[in-house]
C-alpha cells in the first residue's frame, strides 16, 4: 500500500458525490485529474471501490468502508495541523456553518476580519434553505447555523444578529395603480415563490394566508438571487429580503411596493444545539462577535435603518 493524503480526499469527495465530475469540480481538479487519482488508488487494492451502472458511478460496500477509513484518516491529519498551530499558541480549529440562503448577504460579514486574526482557523460553510439547515444542525454536522426564524422543536442558544425585512418588490418598470390595493397586489399580478423549506417563503405564505387571499402564483425559484432575477425581467413579484436586493435598488432595476401589514420583521439568529461542546474556535468566535457585532452592524448595514 503507497497511497497518499492526496488520494484519499479524492476517493471520499467521490464517494460524497457519487460522481467524478461532480468531485473535480468541488475540488478545482480537471476530469482526467480525478480520475487517474482515483485509478491510481483502486490499484492498490483486490476489491472494487467503484462500479458503474447504467453509465453512474456507485460506490462499493468495501469502497464506502475504505471512504469511511479515509475521513478518520483525514481528519487525524487535520487534528495534528490544529495542534501544531495551537502549540505555537495560535488559535486553531474549524467552524463548520450551515447559512440559510439569503444569509449568504449577512454571514461573511460577521466572519472576515475574525478569519483575517486567526489564520489557523477553517470556515467550512454551507448555505442552503431552512430545512437542510435546521436538519444539519440537528444531526451534529455544523457548529452553527444561521436562520432568520428560530426552529420550534430544537433546543439552542442563539446570538441576534440583525433585522431581516421582507418587502413587496416589483421591477423598476413595471405600473401600478397610485393606490394599488392588497388583493389586486396579490391575486392579479403573478407571484414568484421561493422552493418548499425556504424561511423567505414560509413568511411570504404566512402573510398572504393571514390576508385569505387567492394568489395567482407562476413559479417557484430555488435561490433569492434567481427570484431577483425573476422580478427585473418583469415575470412577476414577490415578497423578498432587503438584504438581498440593495444594490438592485440602487440601480433602479427593483422598487418597493408600500403594502399595508408590510415589511414582515424577523431577526437573523446564529444558534447552535445547547447540548453542543463548543470547540476553542467557536468559543473565541462568539467572544468576538460580543465584541464587535454591534461595530459590524453599525458599518456594514446601517442602511437598513433607511427602509
Amino acid at each position: 500500500m503507497n497511497y497518499t493524503l492526496h488520494q484519499l480526499q479524492i476517493f471520499l469527495k467521490i464517494s460524497e458525490l457519487q460522481s467524478i465530475t461532480k468531485a473535480s469540480e468541488d475540488l478545482h481538479l480537471t476530469q482526467p485529474a480525478v480520475s487517474i487519482q482515483l485509478k491510481n488508488f483502486q490499484d492498490q487494492f483486490p476489491i472494487p471501490l467503484t462500479e458503474v451502472v447504467g453509465r453512474r458511478l456507485f460506490v462499493t460496500d468495501f469502497g464506502q468502508e475504505i471512504a469511511q477509513a479515509a475521513e478518520k484518516i483525514l481528519n487525524q491529519v487535520q487534528e495534528i495541523n490544529y495542534r501544531t498551530i495551537a502549540f505555537q499558541g495560535r488559535l486553531s480549529g474549524r467552524l463548520k456553518i450551515s447559512v440559510v440562503s439569503t444569509g449568504k448577504y449577512v454571514m461573511p460579514f460577521f466572519m472576515s476580519d475574525f478569519m483575517r486574526e486567526n489564520p489557523g482557523v477553517d470556515l467550512i460553510m454551507d448555505v442552503t434553505n431552512k430545512t437542510k439547515v435546521v436538519r444539519s444542525l440537528e444531526r451534529n454536522e455544523v457548529g452553527f447555523a444561521l436562520v432568520s426564524v428560530l426552529p420550534d422543536k430544537l433546543n439552542v442558544n442563539a446570538v441576534e444578529l440583525m433585522p431581516n425585512k421582507l418587502f413587496y418588490v416589483s421591477s423598476y418598470n413595471r405600473k401600478f395603480p397610485k393606490t394599488p390595493t392588497k388583493r389586486s397586489l396579490f391575486e392579479k399580478v403573478p407571484l414568484i415563490y421561493r422552493e418548499p423549506g425556504s424561511a423567505t417563503r414560509n413568511a411570504m405564505e404566512s402573510f398572504i394566508e393571514s390576508n385569505n387571499f387567492s394568489v395567482n402564483k407562476t413559479m417557484e425559484l430555488t435561490s433569492n438571487e434567481a427570484v431577483k432575477q425573476a422580478v427585473i425581467s418583469g415575470l412577476g413579484c414577490s415578497i423578498m429580503p432587503l438584504i438581498g436586493i440593495k444594490n438592485a435598488i440602487k440601480n433602479k432595476d427593483v422598487k418597493i411596493i408600500p403594502v399595508k401589514g408590510l415589511p414582515i420583521i424577523t431577526n437573523w439568529n446564529l444558534i447552535w444545539l445547547k447540548s453542543k461542546n463548543l470547540s476553542p474556535a467557536a468559543v473565541a468566535f462568539l467572544d468576538y462577535l460580543a465584541e464587535k457585532k454591534q461595530g459590524i452592524i453599525k458599518e456594514k448595514f446601517n442602511w437598513i435603518k433607511d427602509f
